[in-house]
């Protein structure tokens, strides 16, 4: 198997592609007998045929059927490593990490990263949706050169803010939750009377940070959709971004609970969304696309206030 080269994999699959030896032999601008003897010495080195030449036009074995599916990815994968490489060569990063804090809508971001892979295919991304400081945290050690974090969190000396959207709270509760039955507006003194599960932050030396906590009973999560999960089984209220309960809302599997406390609209908290990047280290171009790409889609769907 020592001697098996890329050259015979690309021979075996012009030959299957083109259907005959002759075939292939024209498409790859080489004499007939270079092609045979291509696939000849692929054989030796497999061990087994590939193709039954009893016949008219050579027809793939069972062997031969079986390593198909294999050599297609060689190929591709030597085409996208190529690909990579010569976009290295030419300025490109090698890889691109993006850092987003689970507050930000996740269809924007499939839409921005199908955009950015179709510009730069040969770029792969490597995305972590974290909570609230997890995705400064992530940018300040370099792990990520993007981040999409809450900007309360990003408070680093060396990081950038580009701001995207605001994003407000919304108070909800399952059905059956006593809150769900008031009726008006709910006071902070009859809310300190229930759970309020709280999105919390342990990351770095930021130790425990709350947002938004009206209940004197709070259980603390660090990741929102565990959150969610909580808040449709009933065991309290919690604020959630809008675009993560809005079926719920329709199907009645959450209600809205209106507060005192937010009667004004300018009282109701948000949660400011930015993107940020290390200002001492320099955006590859690929980066800088995804920067402004990301701030004109996020504009696009959710227009600032």
């Amino acid at each position: 198997m020592d001697a098996l080269t890329l050259d015979q994999v690309a021979v075996f699959l012009a030959v299957v592609e083109h259907g005959s030896f002759s075939a292939a032999a024209r498409a790859l601008s080489r004499a007939q007998s270079a092609v045979t003897y291509g696939v000849h010495k692929l054989e030796e080195q497999t061990g087994t045929a590939l193709f039954d030449r009893a016949q008219y036009r050579p027809v793939l074995t069972e062997a031969g059927r079986a390593l198909l599916p294999q050599a297609r990815r060689v190929m591709e994968a030597v085409g996208s490593f190529r690909m990579q490489a010569r976009g290295i060569a030419g300025g490109l990063e090698p890889e691109v990490g993006l850092a987003v804090t689970s507050f930000f809508p996740m269809p924007i971001l499939a839409e921005a990263l199908h955009a950015f892979h179709t510009r730069y295919p040969s770029v792969p991304t490597r995305i972590y949706v974290e909570s609230l400081g997890g995705v400064p945290r992530l940018v300040e050690t370099e792990v990520c050169s993007l981040g999409v974090a809450i900007a309360r969190s990003a408070t680093s000396e060396f990081i950038r803010r580009v701001p995207l959207v605001d994003v407000e709270l919304v108070m909800v509760a399952a059905p059956e939750h006593p809150l769900a039955h008031l009726p008006g507006r709910l006071t902070p003194e009859v809310l300190r009377e229930h759970v309020q599960l709280v999105l919390t932050d342990r990351s770095g030396p930021s130790g425990t940070r709350d947002f938004g906590v009206f209940g004197a009973h709070t259980w603390r999560l660090a990741d929102l959709s565990a959150k969610h999960a909580l808040l449709k089984a009933g065991l309290g209220f919690g604020g959630m971004p809008p675009h993560l309960v809005r079926d719920d809302l329709r199907d009645g599997t959450l209600v809205r609970l209106e507060l005192t406390e937010w009667e004004g609209s300018d009282r109701r908290p948000s949660a400011p969304i930015c993107l940020i990047y290390r200002t001492d280290k320099p955006l590859g171009p690929a980066a800088n696309w995804m920067v402004g790409h990301l701030v004109e889609i996020t504009h696009r769907h959710l227009p600032p206030a």
